[in-house]
């Protein structure tokens, strides 16, 4: 069985959100509850320490009772800085840890096997790191990462101005771990308004 019990996860929260006329998109509601909520309920089961990735304000969510963790690397800098706080995170409060998951906060119905299968083919296929797929489109921030390449991970970000996920996992063997999509896309993201609508619709 695999243990998931010293995965770190990281759930991805500084969007800037412009799209739904900006502000913290994890908090907009679905079905009466927060995006955010939806997240947690789905990823705390599946990892040990959990932590919400976001700037500014952490009282904003108090009632979720995680750290709230902002970039550590300064300006807007994307998902990827996200990732590398996660794991420098993980390094230095959870020292016995290979392993920080991402979670975006926008896509509220996403796997409960998510991190056990990444983990599995990870190590079945002995790569570096795994990344979710869906009707051939992948998901690069629901994506396991190896605590190890921290140190890797902030040279690109600050000698090489690295920014685009794909570009960095690149240099690396990943693999892309795929599910089958039947009536609905599990990895469905929201980003605009009638997104929210959809989602009300798959929550009826």
């Amino acid at each position: 069985m695999t243990d998931t019990s010293k995965v770190v996860g990281v759930l991805l929260a500084g969007g800037m959100a412009r799209r739904m006329g900006g502000g913290d998109k994890c908090l907009q509601q679905l079905g009466g509850r927060s995006l955010l909520s939806y997240s947690i309920d789905v990823a705390a089961p599946q990892v040990g320490p959990l932590i919400i990735n976001a700037a500014g304000d952490p009282a904003r969510f108090n009632e979720f009772n995680l750290p709230v963790i902002a970039d550590v690397i300064e300006g807007f800098a994307g998902p990827l800085a996200g990732v590398l706080t996660g794991l420098e995170w993980a390094r230095d409060n959870i020292p016995d840890t290979q392993w920080v998951v991402t979670f975006p906060t926008d896509a509220p119905f996403f796997p409960k096997d998510l991190v056990k299968r990444l983990l599995d083919e990870t190590g079945s296929q002995a790569a570096d790191m795994a990344c979710a797929r869906s009707n051939e489109r992948t998901h690069p921030v629901f994506a396991l990462w190896p605590v190890s390449l921290a140190g890797e991970l902030r040279r690109a970000m600050e000698d090489e101005e690295m920014r685009k996920i794909d570009r960095w996992t690149g240099r690396y063997n990943i693999v892309h771990v795929d599910w089958s999509v039947n009536s609905n896309d599990p990895f469905f993201n929201i980003n605009c308004p009638e997104d929210l609508e959809q989602a009300e619709a798959l929550l009826g």
